[in-house]
């Protein structure tokens, strides 16, 4: 059976340069980077390199990218960390109902804790108002969180209006990448965020690694209590292999995007039009005009999504019905229901495809034909 994944807005597998990176490093440079023996240093040699690799790609300084075991940590880190830190200057949240649930879930944790949160609401096709924004910033607001590219409908939010509409305010502004980095050009400096959140695992690098970019000179506090790793901002022992595999990941998407954005336009106009082609009913559940290229939300009127999931798995077609992070759940996609609202057909009814750097057209061809098998057969 043709095995297909579709799924790569969930997870990426790790390229052949990456591990080749990384093996070394489980065998031969297995030291401590905190020990101040040779082994050590070492290995923290080779994790500074790799801290400055990474900062240089973004326009960061070294010193302000710490690592982390991926996109739900760094998001934690970020908000949890700059709110108490700096609730003396108020403790007002801006974020929107669409995002990840590291973020939602931190804020909630922070609700719990005195602070108060604004929700931005987002259009039928997953985008803020800049309005609605600068009408919710208050005196006491102390962060705003919006993720740059949905991670199921890919919709990409004005973050770099939102740093110029925050320039003169005192809220620092974060922002969830890990669905945007290595497909979007990305430059803390231009975008003028204060905190930005990467995952690994989404460029075709290992799992359980990421960092957290946090402007220099702003103050927040470390979520995990233990040692004095990066600088005492995250305790715990690094994951060398896995962030030398990282920064790996990083400069090969980096050199890669454009070549990458271009294959992941030419099969989403493929799919749609392949799917136009069958006559199949199909709505794009999205911003067609600021979207991520390589995700592709449909619904597919008349159908049920578990069993378009279970049919298309059994041909050997891996796609979601919406985040990884959620998988198991029988309730509809949060990020569904703040678009279209809770009775809409469209939250039983969309697949989310994702397309990677191995996808080709061949693929398409294949996973549009058993969806056109499976809706005709069903009808």
């Amino acid at each position: 059976m043709k095995k297909v994944y579709f799924d790569n807005a969930a997870t990426t597998p790790v390229r052949k340069e990456v591990i080749d990176v990384m093996i070394p490093y489980f065998n031969d440079f297995f030291g401590n980077p905190s020990s101040i023996h040779s082994f050590g240093r070492e290995c923290r040699y080779a994790l500074d390199r790799a801290r400055f690799s990474i900062a240089t790609f973004i326009g960061a300084k070294d010193k302000e990218i710490i690592f982390t075991s991926g996109g739900t940590e760094g998001d934690n880190l970020a908000v949890k960390g700059i709110a108490r830190a700096n609730k003396d200057k108020g403790k007002h949240i801006i974020t929107t109902g669409i995002e990840h649930n590291g973020v939602l879930n931190s804020v909630k944790t922070l609700e719990k804790e005195g602070f108060e949160a604004t929700y931005l609401k987002v259009d039928e096709t997953g985008r803020i108002s800049l309005d609605e924004l600068k009408n919710s910033l208050r005196e006491d607001t102390i962060l705003v969180s919006i993720m740059y590219g949905n991670n199921e409908v890919g919709t990409v939010q004005p973050i770099k209006d939102i740093g110029e509409l925050l320039k003169d305010h005192q809220a620092f502004f974060h922002t969830d990448a890990v669905q945007a980095f290595g497909v979007e050009k990305i430059d803390v400096n231009e975008l003028m965020v204060d905190a930005l959140t990467v995952a690994s695992h989404k460029i075709n690098g290992p799992k359980a690694v990421g960092f957290v970019y946090i402007k220099d000179g702003l103050k927040f506090d470390p979520i995990l209590d233990g040692g004095h790793q990066e600088k005492g901002h995250r305790a715990g022992t690094e994951n060398v292999p896995g962030i030398l595999g990282f920064a790996k990941a990083v400069e090969v998407v980096v050199e890669e995007r454009n070549k990458n954005r271009e294959l992941y336009k030419t099969l989403r106009r493929r799919f749609i039009s392949l799917l136009n082609e069958n006559g199949i009913e199909f709505k794009i559940n999205e911003n067609v005009e600021y979207c991520l290229p390589h995700i592709l939300n449909i619904s597919f009127p008349g159908t049920k999504v578990d069993t378009m999931l279970t049919n298309l798995d059994l041909e050997g077609v891996a796609v979601s019905g919406g985040s990884a992070c959620s998988a198991g759940s029988i309730t509809p996609s949060h990020v569904l229901v703040e678009m279209f609202g809770d009775n809409d057909p469209r939250l039983h009814n969309s697949i989310r495809f994702s397309f990677g750097h191995y996808n080709t057209e061949a693929e398409v061809d294949y996973v549009v034909n058993q969806i056109v098998k499976i809706i005709k057969r069903d009808k």
